[in-house]
């Protein structure tokens, strides 16, 4: 049988805003940069950029003085480390500006640079008024946008040295674009139905009961309310890819969908299948090798479900970033 479109088909790549240092832009306090080579390299052939660096877009000059947080309860201060100069109120202007441009040009995720006092999304040190550091948090920049923008998927460079954070959000980015395709389209609950069978296997692999939960979400919208209900869908669906997709959950599903084939297979053809899953769980294959074998078996025997699964047919460039970066 030939092959459908993907449900996951798109022609635009995403859109993701990052910090500009991390592309070697020598915006940093020293004058210098921290390019991440995985960014720049690895995921530059497959998404576009949008650099921003708070510190001079918002009119400080390179090289300048080091800058800190200060102060340990409530809204932290901006301040230089060695004159005390307080850039706070520059740098809660400019991020409002700047966050109303970047809405209009309709993100689908943010990379971070972690610990720095503008842009960090959790680990930027915050310190005492004598000068101790002691707790940690965003910078002022990440936590205007992530106030602003709850939904947008955003992770740190950092982080996305860990091969599961990473595929973790590169799935979260185009989850994120899917939704707002059909958000800008002729929604509808028809539409959201369908949005949620496509993503079953791939929420399954977060949270198994979850499934059920957001399929009941989008069972019992109305169109008189569907707006209320869209909103309850993303924030569950969000909330859900959160979670980690752990090998134990990704072989549940791989055995799930190995069960529509159960009548089909050849003895050989399911110890085949069987072995691979089984490799993937012990470490000794990636998530890929099964799946494209899975998907082999749809192209044999056809399998409507398993055909509109974006958790097997995921976008071109996602499989590429998750299978070859």
């Amino acid at each position: 049988m030939t092959k459908t479109a993907s449900p996951a088909a798109s022609l635009n790549k995403p859109l993701l805003g990052v910090s500009a240092c991390l592309l070697g832009r020598p915006v940093r306090y020293d004058g210098g940069h921290k390019l991440d080579r995985l960014l720049r390299d690895g995921y530059g052939p497959f998404v576009d950029w949008v650099p921003v660096c708070p510190e001079v877009e918002c009119g400080l000059p390179v090289p300048r003085e080091a800058m800190r947080l200060v102060g340990l309860s409530g809204p932290p201060r901006l301040v230089t480390v060695r004159s005390g100069i307080d850039h706070t109120d520059r740098m809660r202007n400019w991020s409002a500006k700047r966050i109303a441009r970047l809405e209009r040009m309709n993100l689908d995720g943010f990379v971070f640079k972690s610990r720095s006092p503008s842009s960090a999304m959790r680990d930027a040190k915050r310190y005492s008024a004598a000068g101790v550091p002691s707790a940690k948090g965003p910078g002022l920049f990440a936590a205007a946008f992530m106030e602003h923008f709850p939904m947008i998927p955003v992770e740190d460079e950092g982080r996305l040295n860990d091969d599961g954070i990473r595929e973790n959000f590169i799935e979260r980015v185009f989850v994120f674009r899917r939704w707002k395709a059909l958000r800008s389209g002729d929604f509808s609950v028809r539409g959201l139905m369908d949005f949620h069978a496509d993503h079953k296997l791939l929420i399954m692999s977060h949270h198994p009961a979850r499934v059920s939960a957001l399929g009941s979400l989008a069972a019992s919208a109305r169109p008189s309310g569907l707006e209320p209900a869209a909103g309850r869908y993303q924030k569950l669906l969000s909330d859900t890819l959160r979670l980690a997709a752990t090998k134990k959950k990704h072989t549940n599903v791989l055995h799930h969908a190995m069960g529509y084939f159960k009548k089909r297979l050849t003895p050989d053809d399911k110890a085949e299948l069987a072995e691979w899953i089984t490799r993937y769980h012990d470490g000794f294959a990636p998530l890929a090798a099964p799946i494209t074998l899975l998907r082999h078996h749809i192209r044999t025997f056809g399998e409507p479900y398993l055909e509109r699964q974006v958790y097997l047919y995921p976008e071109p460039a996602e499989w590429m970033m998750k299978n070859r970066v």
